[in-house]
């Protein structure tokens, strides 16, 4: 069994939403066939509390936009530091950069396979860690 066409089309949107917003190293995973309650996982982080919830908040607007879908469950949004969205296909983790190294929750889903994002993504990512990198050599 692998992840449903649905769960792809979320990870997708959620993941172009997440990249939008300047999210760090969004990764997602096909874990349908090691849990029943969900077909994927969408992994993503941020420098500070503040950018955790700005992309909350575009990959919740964008979801119900583009494919008419509502979480089920919103945990950890007070804090601003982890915060998970359920949208039963797809289980999308934004998390605090410092809690995304200590949690390390690829770790546990390492031997999934991973789901290919869209390009555009791949390619906001490499444009941020050149800018980055280009910054910091000249610092």
């Amino acid at each position: 069994m692998t992840a449903s066409d649905r769960a792809a089309e979320l990870v997708r949107i959620a993941a172009e939403a997440a990249g939008d917003k300047l999210a760090d190293d969004i990764i997602a995973y096909d874990v349908s066939e090691q849990l029943v309650i969900t077909d994927a996982f969408l992994l993503c982080s941020a420098p500070s509390d503040r950018q955790v919830r700005a992309i909350v908040d575009e990959i919740e607007k964008r979801l119900r936009e583009e494919a008419d879908a509502k979480p089920v469950r919103r945990e950890g949004e007070r804090e601003g530091r982890w915060v998970l969205l359920d949208y039963l296909d797809v289980i999308v983790h934004i998390q605090h950069e410092e809690d995304r190294t200590f949690y390390a929750l690829e770790r546990l889903w390492k031997d999934c396979p991973p789901l290919t994002l869209p390009e555009s993504v791949n390619a906001h990512a490499a444009q941020r860690a050149r800018t980055v990198g280009h910054r910091s050599a000249g610092d």
